[in-house]
């Protein structure tokens, strides 16, 4: 009996990783090319144009009013940041929501990677938006100052200026950790939208006008009252008091904030989607 020859196998050709440029450019598409991007993005533009057009009719209609090119800036950051963290949250939920995860994963099956493309597009996305926003803020300060008969002022406050693009970048971050750990849009934009609206509008604020121990409390578990005193030059607290300067303790409030708000809700969602089955 003879032995049987086996002919040598072909060699299976080199496996290339996904470049992580592709990935990113994919997830930025699917923010922003689906009908759902598109139609928030839309809104947005509208509430951008609508707050442009009242400050310049109050400009037109009151003489002593005048607007400087750093109040413009933060007026227009509001209406961005009203719509747009559904888009960091439709960024991951709508793989799970969709059932697009078994594609993604299959063509990447490095979740962490895939996570990391999407929280990129997501900083490079806030970053956008703050870019527009003062854009129309130069657009509106010239066009009100135009319209009023006043001299446009064209400075700018660094520090606000730095704290606003902070703080607009938190929250979307923040957005973005809380749709990992509940994988459920409904369910997220809930979430986000008592966090960073209804609780401080309506809960914080009325807890700091009937206690006093709310003023020492809440910066600690609201990342907007912890930057206040940053970024506040000046400004008033909800209960009529003036901001505190920058101390240790509002050091400390900060950082107990952003840790319980944006590292907390990140970690806790890359280990839910890490472990979660994809079907």
């Amino acid at each position: 009996m003879s032995a049987v020859s086996v002919a040598p196998s072909t060699p299976l050709p080199a496996v290339t990783k996904v470049p992580f440029g592709r990935l990113l450019l994919v997830e930025w598409r699917k923010m922003t090319d689906t009908r759902a991007g598109r139609a928030l993005l839309i809104i947005s533009a509208g509430m951008l144009l609508l707050a442009m057009g009242i400050v310049v009719l109050v400009a037109a209609l009151n003489d002593t009013f005048s607007l400087g090119l750093s109040a413009w800036s933060s007026i227009l950051t509001i209406p961005l940041s009203l719509l747009t963290p559904v888009l960091a949250i439709m960024i991951v939920t709508q793989e799970w929501g969709q059932r697009t995860n078994m594609v993604t994963f299959s063509l990447e099956p490095s979740r962490l990677r895939v996570m990391a493309a999407k929280l990129v597009a997501v900083v490079a996305f806030a970053l956008a938006l703050i870019a527009v926003a003062l854009l129309c803020g130069i657009v509106g300060n010239a066009l009100a100052a135009a319209v009023g008969g006043y001299d446009a002022s064209w400075s700018i406050d660094g520090q606000v200026l730095g704290w606003s693009i902070a703080q607009q970048l938190l929250y979307f971050v923040s957005a973005f950790g809380i749709a990992m750990c509940l994988l459920s849009t409904p369910f997220s934009i809930v979430v986000v939208y008592v966090d960073q609206l209804l609780l401080p509008l309506m809960v914080w604020s009325t807890l700091y006008f009937i206690f006093d121990w709310a003023a020492d409390l809440i910066p600690f578990i609201d990342m907007g009252y912890a930057m206040a005193p940053f970024m506040g030059a000046g400004g008033m607290m909800p209960d009529g008091t003036q901001l505190p300067d920058p101390g240790t303790q509002q050091v400390l409030a900060l950082i107990c904030s952003i840790f319980l708000w944006v590292v907390v809700p990140v970690v806790l969602g890359a280990y839910r989607v890490l472990k979660s089955e994809v079907k």
